[in-house]
Formats: C-alpha cells, sequence, structure tokens
C-alpha cells in the first residue's frame, strides 16, 4: 500500500499516487498541472502537424506511458496525463479521441476507436458541496477520484462511444456506435446502447468474406481466413 505510517508518523502521499490509490485528490495541485501542461502542449503541437508529418508519431510517444511500434492517431487527439496510458501493438484512433487519464487506461493489441471515442477515467462526488469549493484565497478546490480503464486486445470501439472508469472491456469485443460503456462487457461479444449493455456474441456468421473482390484477396490475406 502506498499510504503509510512509520513510527507512528504519516507519510503523506503526493496527488499522483492518491489517483492510484483510488483516493480524492485535487486535480488543481501543481504537481498535478505540470504532467498535465506537458501532455496538452505536446497534444497542440500534434494536432497542428501535417498528417504526413513523419515527427508526428515519435511526438505522441514521449507523453505515453507505454505504446507499441505500430500505431495511428488521426488527430485531433487529447490526453489530459498522457504517462498513465498504455497502449499495446497495432493502434488506431480516428478523429477527436479524448482520453480523461486521471486514472490508468490499459488498451491492448489490434485495438480501433472510430471518431470521437472519449475514455473517461476520472469522476467528481454526487454531492454538489463535494465537488466544489473556495479556499481563503479565493481560489477553487476540485475534489475528483478515479478509477482505471482496461481494453483487450482486437476490440473495435464505434463512433461517439464513452468509456466510463471501472470498466473492463474484453477481448475480441465490438461497442456500437454511440454506445456510453458504464459497465464490463464479455469476451467476444457486440455491445451498444446506452447504458451499454452485451447484445450477442459474435461468431463466423458475422463475417464479411464474401464482400472481397478477387483481385484483394492477396491484400486481406492477414485478415480472413479463407473458406473455398
Amino acid at each position: 500500500m502506498i499510504e503509510a505510517v512509520r513510527k507512528g508518523e504519516h507519510i503523506a502521499m503526493t496527488e499522483e499516487e492518491k489517483i492510484f490509490a483510488g483516493k480524492m485528490f485535487d486535480p488543481r495541485k501543481p504537481e498535478l498541472k505540470q504532467i498535465k501542461h506537458k501532455a496538452h502542449v505536446t497534444c497542440q503541437k500534434y494536432n497542428a502537424m501535417d498528417e504526413f508529418d513523419p515527427r508526428r508519431n515519435e511526438l505522441i510517444r514521449e507523453i505515453l506511458g507505454k505504446i507499441g511500434n505500430v500505431y495511428y492517431f488521426q488527430g485531433p487527439v487529447q490526453f489530459n496525463y498522457g504517462t498513465h496510458t498504455f497502449i499495446g501493438e497495432d493502434f488506431f484512433a480516428n478523429f477527436n479521441l479524448t482520453v480523461m487519464d486521471d486514472a490508468r487506461i490499459y488498451i491492448g493489441d489490434h485495438v480501433c476507436f472510430g471518431p470521437n471515442v472519449s475514455l473517461m477515467a476520472t469522476s467528481h462526488p454526487l454531492i454538489a458541496q463535494e465537488r466544489m469549493g473556495l479556499d481563503q484565497d479565493g481560489k477553487t478546490t476540485m475534489a475528483e477520484y478515479a478509477q482505471e480503464i482496461h481494453i483487450g486486445d482486437h476490440v473495435w470501439i464505434a463512433c461517439n462511444t464513452v468509456v466510463i472508469g471501472g470498466v473492463h472491456i474484453g477481448n475480441n469485443a465490438v461497442i456500437g456506435a454511440g454506445s456510453v460503456v458504464t459497465k464490463d462487457i464479455p469476451d467476444n461479444y457486440l455491445a451498444y446502447g446506452n447504458p451499454c449493455r452485451p447484445i450477442r456474441p459474435i461468431t463466423e456468421a458475422d463475417s464479411k468474406q464474401s464482400l472481397i473482390l478477387p483481385e484483394d484477396r492477396e491484400h486481406f490475406t492477414y485478415n480472413f481466413q479463407w473458406k473455398d
């Protein structure tokens, strides 16, 4: 446990340690603002660059906790911390990805996001007085707490989806457009809705192999197992 008592003396947590321990924290503390500022400035630079600029990928790598060798963010993109996000190999995100990674976010291999996907690994108290206050200097004190998000391998999250903190999305799952994911989604399931719910397992009957033209079979060899 991060918090400790040594010889009867309380050992204070840093604000970032409070986040990872699931405790209340103030996102306006200088310690956290410095981390976020680096991520925000980097995202501004990334979003202003031409999408064919070869420096783009390495720029975003600088602020992330981890990412594989193959990835692409269409942009614009916005990370809150960046360093709290860990992404696997072969990742793709379409326009307007928003990542509120106050808590850690883990994304597996071969994951793709549609436009306007939001990962919201943070929250505030429901009681109004607990959310915001004013100190003796007239500055806002903001109360916030955060839960991790876990997204498995081979997941597709379609456009305009919001994933809430504390959620686990299983391997090979597909989240339909416009969903708000508030609960765990099992492996190999199609899920959608607000709130998002598992609809049915994804099966071989969902194959779109019949849409492949003969001249494209070689190109899609890495996607399809041919049933001739």
